[in-house]
């Protein structure tokens, strides 16, 4: 599976990285398991920038509405996503519905800055 990732509860943190091409059925699995260990007011760091896909707009929309949904249902907590340039018309119209979310949110095209910015937040607010 092109999709990892680490919950880390005691530094309330989430890494995921996507290397590879990454589908909606693997997205889903994620959010599951996010859900399922309580970890979506956490730091989250989702690095795509070795990652791909082939979901349409229609497919990346349905996540987009989902997201929208872990919105309404309470607390999420900061989220920085590294995507290289060429994906980000791909991504847009579910940054676009990410960004309605009340909470840190960036968008970075390399992870370190990523990950710096995203560790600097206090876990304690999370």
């Amino acid at each position: 599976m092109p999709l990892h990732w680490t919950i880390d509860s005691r530094e309330r943190l989430v890494v995921a990285v996507v290397d590879g091409e990454v589908t909606r059925a693997e997205i889903q699995t994620y959010l599951d398991a996010l859900v399922g260990a309580k970890a979506l007011p956490y730091r989250k760091l989702f690095d795509a920038s070795r990652g791909d896909t082939a979901m349409g707009p229609e497919e990346m929309m349905a996540l987009g509405a989902m997201f929208r949904s872990f919105h309404a249902r309470g607390e999420v907590g900061p989220l920085a996503i590294v995507v290289p340039d060429d994906k980000i018309e791909l991504v847009s119209r579910v940054l676009g519905i990410l960004a309605a979310a009340d909470r840190p949110m960036r968008v970075f095209r390399e992870t370190e800055p990523a990950r710096r910015w995203i560790e600097s937040l206090p876990k304690e607010q999370t």
